[in-house]
């Protein structure tokens, strides 16, 4: 039946989200200091990236892939140092108010703010489609393009099992977030920040060697 390719794009969209990475500290970061929807916010950019080279992939958009991968080093550059970017201003703003105070009502006003970085980091990362490719090829979903219906379960399905791993993250770093003080939210701010910057660093490194 198509609808089982519904739930094959939720596992995999929830296995290519699941694993830790600077999207995975962004969103627990943002979760800790502006709260869950701040993070699910983050999550949810990740997730519309997902789905976006989930389309890629599963309509079989052969000239979009071939120009992501031919500019890969060019676009891994621009997220490479807006990962960077956002590790330095985590480590700059790591002593600002928690969320709650008018301080930082003033300051964290637009999730859509975090949505689109979120969206932007894991969109300059091209080679997320040669892993969305290689996932098709090894379930046999290869020839999803060939039917419209088909490969929108799939891509819905991607962008679901994605949402869902970011709402279990937020929600769950939310809560940890009522059992801290201030200064271990600010430590915590700050090890993502650093955590942040080094991915984003040790990127740079490997670009540029």
């Amino acid at each position: 039946m198509e609808i089982n390719y519904f739930f094959k794009g939720i596992l995999i969209g929830f296995s290519i989200a699941a694993p830790v990475g600077p999207i995975g500290i962004l969103t627990i970061g943002r979760s800790l200091k502006h709260g869950p929807l701040a993070g699910l916010a983050t999550g949810l950019g990740a997730a519309a990236a997902d789905a976006v080279y989930g389309c890629v992939a599963g309509f079989g958009l052969t000239f979009i892939s071939g120009f992501l991968l031919a500019w890969n080093t060019q676009i891994l550059w621009m997220g490479s140092l807006f990962l960077c970017w956002l590790g330095l201003a985590f480590l700059i703003r790591s002593g600002d108010a928690p969320q709650g105070t008018p301080q930082d009502a003033n300051r964290f006003s637009s999730h859509p703010k975090a949505f689109l970085s979120a969206f932007f980091l894991t969109l300059t990362n091209p080679m997320t489609i040669m892993a969305f490719t290689a996932i098709f090829a090894g379930l046999g979903l290869t020839m999803a393009g060939d039917n419209y219906l088909t490969a929108s379960l799939l891509v819905s399905g991607v962008f679901s099992g994605s949402a869902l791993w970011w709402i279990i993250l937020s929600f769950g770093a939310g809560k940890l977030k009522e059992r801290m003080g201030k200064d271990l939210l600010g430590r915590i701010s700050r090890v993502a920040g650093v955590v942040l910057l080094g991915f984003g660093a040790w990127s740079v490194i490997r670009l540029a060697t």
